[in-house]
């Protein structure tokens, strides 16, 4: 057994998160959703839909609030996304979601940020937040993402489908 410290894995570069992204937000689904991915900084996941429209409301009986079931899969999206902080070249799936929610979400846009709270070789632990059109936080979300030794078939991120 070494004494030598470890070295954490090296941070994957802005331009390879930006390319990921850039595939990422291609998928069909994100694009049904009116979503986007980005990786600011390289540090955190942020989701946006920078437009709601009538087909996101329905929250709480109120034409007003996003529904639930599209708050759900966009916590899905920023923390199964987060694997990609760690290694953008590889594949990773969420195994686990716990959903809490303040209040309903309302306004004209949203944004869900989602950050990696501790990993493992196989797993990571992260939590994510979903802010209104006034940046009040509305609901936030712990969840478990597993790290995969599969690399994506483009061998860079998710093939757009």
């Amino acid at each position: 057994m070494s004494d030598a410290p470890s070295v954490p894995p090296a941070k994957p570069s802005q331009a390879a998160l930006d390319r990921y992204a850039e595939l990422f937000n291609q998928s069909l689904t994100l694009r049904h959703f009116g979503a986007q991915v980005a990786f600011p900084e390289g540090r955190k996941v942020v989701v946006t839909i920078p437009e709601l429209k009538p087909e996101h409301r329905g929250g709480v009986g109120s034409a007003a609030a996003v529904n639930g079931g599209i708050l759900a899969a966009l916590f899905d999206y920023a923390i199964g996304t987060s694997g990609a902080l760690v290694d953008p070249t590889r594949r990773c799936a969420t195994v686990q979601l716990s959903m809490s929610f303040q209040r309903p979400v309302t306004g004209d846009h949203l944004r869900v940020e989602a950050e990696i709270d501790s990993q493992g070789l196989t797993l990571l632990f992260a939590t994510a937040r979903v802010y209104d059109s006034e940046n009040r936080v509305c609901g936030q979300c712990q969840g478990v993402v597993r790290l995969s030794n599969l690399p994506w078939p483009s061998g860079e991120s998710p093939a757009a489908n």
